[in-house]
């Protein structure tokens, strides 16, 4: 039943190494076929290479913890608005719509997850650092995949109105 009332946020616990809630999610998500201690490997082995990059090159600008550069990484390609379909007079229209804090996080892991994914020829805890790395520095496959879905929904601003309830 699509919206009922569920537990989950209070049965989530921080992940052991850093005792962070949205790093226990992103390991979550990360998960396939229930492998929860394999996407703690990648994903803490992505936290260090991360950690080592940040530990070559000491500039002022860069964070200091491989944690800051997730949750950098993070709001760099969090997206504040999505087009949907939506049907109307016998047409469908692409109508943009603001998203709820929940729905950000989501698409916002899917996107990195994703592209660390597509990518081939490397571990995937490679691929996951270097897109946390590139999505830290507004560059990579997920920055580009927010920036498309905000050119779309400035597009078809025009059928904004649609998205309202009638």
């Amino acid at each position: 039943m699509a919206g009922r009332i569920t537990k989950a946020e209070l049965q989530l616990k921080p992940d052991p190494r850093y005792a962070d809630l949205v790093l226990s999610r992103f390991i979550n998500s990360m998960m396939h076929g229930g492998n929860k201690s394999t996407a703690i490997r990648v994903v803490y082995n992505a936290f260090d290479e991360i950690q080592k990059r940040l530990d070559d090159g000491k500039a002022p600008d860069l964070p200091e913890t491989a944690l800051e550069v997730f949750h950098l990484a993070l709001d760099n390609v969090r997206p504040q608005v999505e087009v949907r379909s939506k049907r109307v007079g016998g047409a469908n229209y692409q109508v943009p719509m603001q998203l709820n804090r929940r729905r950000q996080q989501s698409l916002t892991f899917r996107w990195i997850i994703t592209s660390a994914r597509e990518e081939r020829g490397k571990p995937i805890h490679m691929r996951l650092a270097k897109e946390l790395w590139d999505a830290a520095h507004n560059e990579g496959k997920s920055v580009t995949t927010r920036e498309n879905t905000h050119r779309m929904a400035e597009a078809n601003r025009a059928f904004a109105h649609f998205g309202r309830n009638r």
